[in-house]
């Protein structure tokens, strides 16, 4: 079917929400995003743009500006807290070298630019308080407005207000996990690589950002007391360093310059059952939240977003286009989301003997097939949602 002119409500200003405003608004259709916020603004905080998802920008006519002011990934360097590399994963070696360090606000930034430039109606401060699916879909806000659209598109986060309407309540667990992120200068010069300092129970990692004058820093733990979720959390950088602080010098370098701390708790969320249903559907994180162990988050909305308004360019009538689009992801999906939840043990090993085992096989394993060590993500980075099958 052909969008042109479908009146579209898109829930939610984050990677996700403007990336489906503008693929379905360069495809002819109507488009009005809705966030909560009095500015399209995001907290301080870096990502990994990996390949597939570059992919999704570059078909979308941003992957040059997101190139331009992003930092180019030269490698991913594991770590021993104490005893310095153990593997280093060249990127240089992947068929397809766009893996970029950026800042999510510098991303949102130029997501929300590309809508406005395609047509899409920004509005702020509505924040919505309930979704009516239906053949007309209703969407209710806090200020008393009530919208209605031909398709409504939840892409509202890990709180959204339509994944409860199509699935009904759900209860994340703990992981028995909790992160910081902080963002400090990048005084020592750090190259494009990211490091991952693996420790007993905790790890921490930390990659250049804008042009290298900052590092991205995000320390993980596990421990038993409960932390409330959300990214919004200050904490006191004391309490970072305290939990760190038998790392090497390279860490406690880097630790040292933390003046402004956010402390989370990591939830695990199931995939929602039912992604779509009466004209609405869900992407990002409100359809499948994802732990950070494998900086997927970013581009699993961005092939969200892509597939989406494929599907319904490419196939007759909504509901149909709806119920394409997550059959197309729901199983990728899955995959990435098991392999970030799988990732976590492999970083915090509790047992030395163990620890010293397994760092020596990764060890070995790049110096003797270092490609196969960077060739097993092939599924992950060569996917390129934007070639239809």
């Amino acid at each position: 079917m052909s969008v042109l002119g479908l009146k579209v409500i898109v829930i939610g200003g984050g990677i996700g929400g403007m990336a489906a405003a503008r693929a379905l608004a360069l495809r002819g259709a109507s488009v009005t995003l809705l966030e909560q916020a009095e500015a399209i603004t995001e907290v301080g905080a870096g990502l990994q743009v990996s390949p597939n998802g570059f992919a999704v920008l570059d078909a979308l006519g941003l992957g040059d500006e997101l190139a331009a002011g992003s930092v180019r990934a030269d490698a991913i360097s594991l770590r021993d807290y104490r005893r310095g590399e153990v593997l280093r994963l060249n990127l240089g070696r992947l068929a397809n070298r766009h893996y970029y360090f950026t800042h999510r606000a510098d991303l949102i930034g130029l997501l929300a630019r590309g809508a406005r430039d395609a047509g899409v109606r920004i509005r702020l401060l509505q924040r919505v308080e309930r979704v009516e699916p239906g053949d007309r879909p209703w969407v209710h806000t806090a200020n008393g407005a009530t919208l209605e659209a031909d398709l409504v598109i939840g892409a509202d986060g890990l709180h959204s207000r339509l994944r409860p309407e199509l699935n009904g309540a759900d209860k994340p667990r703990f992981t028995g996990q909790v992160a910081w992120r902080a963002i400090v200068p990048n005084h020592a010069g750090r190259p494009a690589e990211a490091w991952v300092h693996m420790a007993p129970g905790r790890h921490l990692v930390s990659y250049p950002l804008r042009g290298g004058s900052a590092l991205n820093l995000v320390a993980v733990q596990e421990r038993k007391d409960w932390t409330e979720e959300g990214w919004n959390h200050q904490d006191d950088p004391y309490n970072l360093r305290a939990v760190f602080d038998d790392f090497g010098p390279e860490a406690q370098d880097m630790l040292a310059r933390v003046e402004e701390v956010h402390l989370w708790g990591l939830f695990r969320h199931p995939v929602a059952r039912t992604w779509q249903r009466g004209h609405c559907a869900l992407l990002g994180d409100a359809a499948h939240p994802t732990l950070p162990f494998l900086a997927q988050g970013a581009s699993m909305a961005l092939e969200d977003a892509w597939a989406l308004a494929d599907e319904l360019a490419a196939t007759d009538g909504i509901d149909a286009g709806l119920a394409a689009y997550q059959a197309r992801r729901e199983a990728r999906a899955r995959k990435v989301i098991n392999a970030a939840t799988g990732n976590a043990w492999k970083y915090h090993l509790r047992s030395a003997p163990v620890r010293f085992a397994a760092h020596a096989a990764l060890k070995l394993g790049g110096t003797l097939a270092p490609s196969a060590m960077l060739h097993q993500f092939d599924w992950l980075y060569d996917h390129d949602e934007t070639a239809r099958p």
